[in-house]
């Protein structure tokens, strides 16, 4: 059984420190060895990558840009009328990715527009959408990349946001049927928007990318990477540095669950 591992995610850890490569440097010094940065853009991919290796960290997951932050856009995959900048998104996250040894990269699917009713968009965002990733994984391919699709929870996190189920985001890589694009698992949202958890998790683990960082998930094989925050939550995580952490253990596919290993007694003392 493969163990469970910790990724800072330093777009929400470390925020008193300015700028990602000191945050960089913070989470080496934690104990941290894989971090992951929403969006590294204000800062030189050379600057990020040298601050990565000088810490010690493999950087293992971006986003692609979110578009224009001032007029609430939160990704630009399914937005009609913005296919153009997308693309052009892609192509500077795959240049980021390649500078920081990133093989993972977040399609955002961006929000319904503001004004719009979800039902009567729905098909036209993914038709975008559809359109938008069979571009994306064919750029990505080319790099030896992979795309992650994650359903942002609408009930909390982001009302607006177009991607908020596992089921939806299923059916649509169905759709698209490109092996390098793939499901990013995200307890987080999936409890907040539907619970059933172990049903979903045995549904869609066989489509989870296997070795991926992400907020709180599982995977099928290999070393399971867990992020202490959850994506696009306004709330400061409270998190225990790894050194901090009891040791975890992932329970076999059939098992779908956790083992831990120690006491009780320890796992109650080492818990937050």
């Amino acid at each position: 059984m493969a163990p469970l591992r910790f990724s800072a995610n330093l777009s929400w850890l470390f925020p008193e420190l300015s700028g990602f490569p000191a945050r960089l440097r913070a989470a080496g010094s934690s104990g941290f060895e894989a971090a992951e940065i929403g969006w590294p853009y204000a800062e030189p991919p050379e600057a990020l990558a040298r601050a990565a290796q000088e810490a010690g960290l493999r950087v293992v997951l971006i986003n692609t840009p979110p578009g224009d932050r001032e007029k609430g856009e939160n990704g630009l995959g399914a937005v009609p009328g913005r296919q153009a900048a997308f693309r052009e998104g892609l192509e500077q996250a795959v240049l980021y990715a390649k500078a920081l040894g990133c093989s993972r990269i977040h399609l955002m699917a961006g929000r319904v527009p503001k004004g719009a009713d979800r039902a009567a968009v729905r098909s036209e965002m993914e038709i975008v959408f559809l359109e938008n990733l069979r571009h994306a994984a064919e750029v990505l391919a080319q790099e030896n990349l992979v795309g992650l699709l994650e359903p942002i929870n609408t009930r909390i996190t982001d009302p607006r946001y177009f991607l908020d189920t596992p089921q939806q985001a299923a059916a649509i890589l169905q759709k698209v049927g490109r092996p390098n694009l793939q499901l990013q698992m995200d307890l987080f949202h999936w409890q907040i928007m539907d619970g059933n958890l172990t049903g979903n998790v045995r549904e869609f683990l066989p489509i989870v990318e296997k070795g991926h960082t992400a907020p709180v998930q599982v995977l099928q094989s290999g070393p399971v990477w867990l992020c202490p925050c959850s994506l696009c939550t306004d709330e400061k995580p409270r998190v225990r540095r790894p050194r901090d952490l009891p040791t975890v253990t992932a329970a076999s596919e059939a098992e779908l669950g956790f083992e831990r290993s120690g006491s009780p007694e320890t796992l109650a003392q080492n818990s937050p």
